[in-house]
């Protein structure tokens, strides 16, 4: 392993680390994971033997403590994927997301996560398979219908943010809100915890106790956006696709009027109080 290091106003350099621990075989098309003081190594394609060279494909998971600067085997529960390489991971909060590889021999479109113990994700059971029908034309149809609110049930059992296609908007989780996260870190004047819930409280306890006239501009886009996570968790993670509650505080037609804006740039300065108006609202339920 090399590490490139830059000082500023300095050539980069590499220098060749020789860690301790249980040090990953070599291989190549695998993954390396940032997750909070941890690098996740994942899978891989290596090789074996003497006289007969032959292909492995690995399913192990390595860390690498950042503090420690230490390899070490992860023990992890249940049936692991399938051996793989290729592959991609990403982080999402505490939890590492898998997706496709090859084997040598089959290219791979699974998904699978990685979670802690006693994750919510852990101990839901799958998706149930919708019934069968035996009109082909009836269970076209209903396959259409129910296509919809079986996305929406998914990103429910995942507890992952859903995506509002028919606006064009991308709901993002707060762990994934680089400028929200910033926004944390300065509050409490710490790093963001792995899970983050204390800090993503301590974000919305300060908006909801914040006059408009004192919201600071680079505040209005994380602003915004937790504005829109509020309502797509609220109402549309019930099933339904209708952005107007059914039980709601807010009454008229004004009621979300925020909720497809983009950008916080379209926002004009009178739009400010009423945004952080319905917010307060939406966080205190």
């Amino acid at each position: 392993m090399f590490l490139l290091c830059k000082e500023e106003n300095e050539t980069p350099g590499w220098t060749l680390l020789k860690l301790p621990g249980q040090a990953p075989s070599p291989r190549c098309g695998h993954t390396v994971t940032s997750g909070g003081h941890y690098l996740l190594l994942f899978g891989g394609h290596g090789t074996g033997g003497w006289l007969s060279r032959y292909d492995i494909y690995y399913n192990d998971c390595i860390v690498l403590d950042r503090v420690s600067a230490q390899w070490r085997r992860l023990p992890t529960s249940g049936d692991p994927p399938p051996a793989r390489a290729y592959h991609s991971m990403t982080c999402v909060g505490s939890r590492y997301l898998l997706f496709g590889g090859f084997d040598g021999k089959s290219t791979y479109g699974d998904l699978w996560w990685l979670v802690p113990e006693g994750d919510p994700i852990a101990k839901r059971s799958p998706l149930e398979a919708l019934p069968q029908n035996k009109d082909d034309s009836v269970h076209s149809r209903k396959e259409s219908q129910s296509e919809g609110s079986a996305i929406l049930e998914l990103q429910k059992r995942l507890e992952i943010s859903a995506s509002v296609s028919s606006s064009g908007l991308q709901i993002v989780d707060e762990l994934e809100d680089r400028e929200f996260l910033e926004l944390a870190s300065g509050l409490i004047g710490d790093e963001v915890s792995n899970n983050g819930q204390k800090e993503i409280q301590a974000v919305r306890d300060h908006w909801r106790k914040t006059a408009p006239s004192s919201v600071k501009l680079k505040e209005l886009g994380p602003l915004l956006r937790d504005y829109q996570r509020l309502i797509t968790r609220n109402y549309l993670a019930n099933g339904g696709a209708d952005l107007t509650p059914t039980e709601s505080r807010f009454l008229g037609s004004d009621s979300h009027r925020f909720y497809h804006i983009k950008s916080a740039s379209k926002l004009r300065m009178d739009d400010i109080p009423k945004l952080l108006e319905e917010y307060k609202q939406l966080s205190s339920d």
